[in-house]
């Protein structure tokens, strides 16, 4: 069962790096910095379940400090939201949350 979940995990970052491929020259699209935040949130939640290998097989995931010092403009806040949810989420559809 969790390889089956891992996989649709695997796929859904894919996805959404695709979809926000750009997004770090982009200001005006929150919804774009949310999406790749809750990406990365999902790298990470799954990178503390001992999936890095996985995930770096599947992509180049973003370097951590990202959006240092841009935690407090909008679109860092909406980065920042969607990384905790995507982490957040990721433990408990895996069922370690």
């Amino acid at each position: 069962m969790q390889a089956a979940i891992l996989s649709q995990l695997l796929d859904l970052i894919c996805d959404l790096y695709e979809d926000t491929e750009g997004v770090y020259e982009r200001f005006d699209d929150l919804q774009l910095w949310y999406n790749r935040g809750y990406a990365n949130g999902v790298i990470e939640g799954l990178a503390e379940l001992g999936y890095l290998a996985q995930v770096e097989s599947a992509i180049d995931p973003d370097p951590e400090e990202v959006i240092a010092g841009q935690e407090a403009l909008p679109w860092g806040k909406a980065y920042r939201h969607g990384w905790d949810m995507g982490r957040r989420e990721t433990g408990e559809v895996m069922g370690e949350g």
